[in-house]
């Protein structure tokens, strides 16, 4: 034989052993520490959990949509349940009792978030307060954000903001009707709420960056957090999000981004000047006014402020386009509440030429039905990780944990609420309950010193667009759609979105315009 031909094959055999040694062992080590785990574990009084499968413990019974499926199954395991998902395990939490003793007895321990390979790539190290681990820095960033940010007195400084991109929004509508077509709703609200929190953040709107609405581009962020992650789940085969495209997709949308960020950083560096801080000034303006002259207790980087700025985006455009979505969807479900809620808007704004914000205050209904829809819908999991192992309803629960509190299933849990599953806003009426998460059982921003801190923003938005939407407009399916026909049904993503996008005709209810 050849002896060439030996050693060629012979390096071809070498080649296939080094190959599959590579990919063993990984899955061997994987193996050795996933059964010794479960070894130790098997010692603690743990929460219960569902039986698991080897290597992906429980993640086959996750499903497409997890608050839905961990619903389900707290049904039998009970509202403190352990998940394994991959070798990551997780605490599910599903009733209020359990969550008020999470967001508020034991808070202390649970103020970590667990950290994930988006985050870290779009949010400039995991440094926003969304992603950022509890500590000093989280401290000064949220004091940023509370107090500078997104206080009530700054959200009442950008109502200019909110009623000139409205009125832009409801003149597009109005020339919608005379075509007498369906519009996308979910697509104009994404529009307007991207709209409104530039004109905030960045004192005027973009149309596009890099060829890609700056809407879309900050909902494809939103999307690849949520995106299923290897290295989320198994941390020794996070090499292969590199195969699937997640980590290509994230490099990619986190540079769109971070050169938009610059790009405005830099407008405002160029054009500001000293002392130049007024109430009308956008939230770049004040960011880097804290920054100049060191409001802080740290040194805030620029990747410090784009990291502030990518939270309130990502956290809030989608977020809040989402909700007005289902709140239409769900009154034009509910031709009655609909009716009173028009009549409600129509009589408090009377003989006036527009709706304004000062108006809102006698719109109780309308108030309701965000409250209503909000239940219902709840955006998101609230996310937490154990900073120290403790016992919580006499169960151990160890450090460095992830924690997922299922609002929304708290939110229809029928111990808490009547008739769960309906849509119901005279539920809310003459009752306290707010946003803020006093109450456990409706948490839709979370609660606790982690709760979303923009929630003031958020509401104002949400109450006066629909406002405007249902004193302008009368709303009508396409034709040959009735409700029955409505497709209700959700996707997630870390917002829970109709899957189907939300078409109706605008007819207008005025012959006046907004214009005149």
């Amino acid at each position: 034989m050849d002896p060439s031909i030996f050693l060629h094959q012979y390096w071809l055999e070498l080649d296939r052993t080094i190959l599959l040694a590579v990919m063993v062992l990984p899955f061997m080590a994987f193996c050795t520490i996933y059964f010794t785990k479960s070894i130790q574990t098997d010692k603690l009084n743990l929460p219960p959990s569902p039986l698991k499968l080897p290597m992906i413990g429980n993640l086959h019974q996750v499903g497409r949509l997890p608050h839905r499926s961990l619903r389900n199954l707290s049904e039998k395991y009970g509202p403190l349940m352990l998940l394994h998902l991959g070798s990551s395990p997780a605490l599910i939490v599903s009733s209020a009792e359990t969550a008020k003793e999470i967001l508020k007895t034991h808070d202390k321990a649970f103020l970590d978030k667990p950290q994930t390979r988006a985050g870290d790539a779009l949010f400039y190290g995991s440094s926003g307060i969304a992603f950022c681990s509890y500590g000093n820095y989280w401290r000064q960033a949220k004091k940023v954000c509370v107090l500078e940010l997104l206080s009530q007195r700054r959200v009442q400084a950008f109502q200019f903001a909110r009623e000139e991109e409205v009125e832009k929004m409801v003149e597009k509508i109005q020339i919608s009707c005379l075509s007498k077509v369906a519009i996308d709703v979910g697509a104009a609200f994404l529009t307007i709420s991207n709209d409104i929190l530039s004109r905030s953040a960045f004192g005027r709107t973009y149309e596009e960056v890099d060829g890609q609405q700056l809407g879309e581009l900050w909902r494809t962020a939103m999307d690849l957090i949520g995106e299923f992650c290897l290295k989320d789940f198994f941390p020794l085969l996070g090499w292969m999000d590199v195969i699937t495209g997640l980590v290509s997709k994230l490099k990619r949308t986190s540079k769109a981004l971070d050169a938009f960020l610059d790009q405005v950083i830099e407008e405002h560096l160029v054009s500001r000047t000293e002392d130049d801080i007024t109430d009308k000034k956008d939230l770049v303006d004040i960011l880097l006014h804290i920054q100049k002259n060191g409001m802080t207790d740290i040194d805030l980087s620029r990747d410090n402020l784009k990291a502030t700025l990518m939270d309130m985006f990502i956290g809030a455009t989608d977020t809040i386009a989402t909700t007005m979505e289902w709140a239409m969807a769900e009154l034009v479900s509910n031709p009655s509440a609909l009716k009173k809620v028009q009549e409600e808007v129509r009589g408090v704004v009377g003989e006036k030429s527009k709706v304004e914000e000062i108006d809102i205050d006698q719109m109780d209904f309308l108030k309701c039905i965000v409250k209503e829809t909000l239940r219902l819908h709840a955006p998101l999991f609230i996310a937490r990780r154990t900073s120290a192992s403790l016992e919580l309803e006499g169960y151990h629960i160890p450090a460095n944990l992830k924690v997922m509190i299922n609002s929304w299933a708290i939110q229809r849990d029928p111990k808490l609420w009547d008739s769960p599953e309906e849509f119901i806003p005279e539920r809310f009426a003459n009752k306290s309950v707010d946003f803020k998460g006093q109450n456990h059982q409706f948490i839709p921003f979370g609660a606790g010193r982690r709760g979303c801190p923009g929630i003031a923003f958020a509401v104002v938005e949400v109450e006066y667009v629909l406002a405007n939407i249902l004193y302008w407009f009368d709303w009508e399916f396409p034709e040959g759609i009735t409700a029955e026909d409505l497709d209700m049904s959700e996707v997630f993503t870390p917002v829970i979105r109709m899957k189907s996008p939300l078409h109706l005709v605008p007819v207008a209810h005025f012959q006046k315009t907004i214009s005149n």
